[in-house]
């Protein structure tokens, strides 16, 4: 039997609160679950008590084999109780493959604006040029 330690949620619309449940992976998330190890409420203030855990029970389901979700992975390692290794991801803030195509079209129109722009004034001068050494 594979074990998870997960979030099953409760609370109402709008009003979320999530218990933190060890339970079978086949289990449906808010469905069957072994036993509660905690509570999670992300309605309360970052410095409030949002997080209760039961670190003896984690301990114990962790050392039977129970894989935390990255979310229960987080918390535990604020609590001192697992380490979550860090994680980097270069490309999280860039546009996405579209978006970066329309960025790309909007700089070359930008470019062809510049380039008509430039040639409109070479022609002037020129023809400036021209004038002054005809007179």
């Amino acid at each position: 039997m594979s074990l998870k330690i997960r979030l099953a949620r409760a609370g109402s619309k709008k009003r979320p609160y999530y218990h933190i449940v060890v339970a079978d992976v086949r289990s449906p998330r808010d469905g069957r679950f072994i036993e509660k190890l905690g509570a999670w409420n992300p309605m309360l203030p970052k410095d409030g008590e949002r997080v209760k855990l039961e670190a003896e029970r984690i301990r114990y389901w962790l050392g039977h084999g129970a894989q935390p979700t990255d979310r229960i992975l987080r918390f535990l390692d604020t609590a001192g109780l697992s380490r979550r290794p860090a994680r980097n991801n270069p490309n999280k803030g860039e546009p996405g493959k579209k978006a970066q195509e329309r960025i790309a079209a909007a700089r070359q129109a930008e470019e062809e604006v510049k380039a008509k722009a430039e040639a409109g004034i070479k022609a002037t001068e020129t023809e400036a040029v021209s004038s002054q050494e005809k007179s």
